[in-house]
């Protein structure tokens, strides 16, 4: 799994408001994504939800400046996923305490929990290299984005 697989390159954001709510920065990633016709827009405010209740369960904030908010949702039919950037930081109740600074927010149709699975793994070992994290908390706009995205699936950031 590569993140051209499933990252939706019409809805990445770079611009996050530093002072916006985890709920109004999960909301706006979704908005994106339903602008990009990845998601569906009468199914807006229920994934929102979704989203809202697993942070609920414990904060998708992992540390080192890094989110990866995801649910499972019965109105999408393959995996879709967008990332967010916000170059002060937002506050997510990341599990270090600190900012973050690069999201991906990730839903999954329910019957696919295999793919929704790797999709979290892949995301997570790279962002364990310390040069693609950094990069990416970097970019400017959602083409930097997409350039590392590609950067990464072509095995350049690989942890050796």
């Amino acid at each position: 799994m590569k993140f051209s697989d499933f990252v939706v390159r019409e809805a990445i954001v770079t611009d996050l408001d530093p002072d916006a709510s985890k709920e109004e920065i999960i909301r706006r990633l979704c908005e994106a994504l339903c602008d990009s016709r990845a998601l569906s827009r009468e199914h807006l405010d229920d994934i929102v939800r979704a989203l809202i209740k697993r942070e609920e369960l414990g904060t998708t904030g992992i540390g080192m400046g890094v989110a990866v908010p995801h649910t499972k949702h019965p109105s999408v039919d393959k995996l879709v996923a967008t990332v967010g950037i916000s170059p002060e930081g937002v506050d997510f109740d990341a599990l270090d305490g600190e900012k973050v600074h690069a999201l991906f927010l990730l839903v999954s149709p329910t019957d696919m929990p295999g793919d929704h699975l790797r999709a979290l793994e892949y995301i997570t070992r790279q962002l364990h290299n310390p040069t693609f994290a950094r990069f990416l908390k970097q970019a400017k706009t959602p083409e930097d984005v997409w350039v590392l995205l590609e950067e990464a699936d072509a095995g350049k950031y690989a942890s050796h």
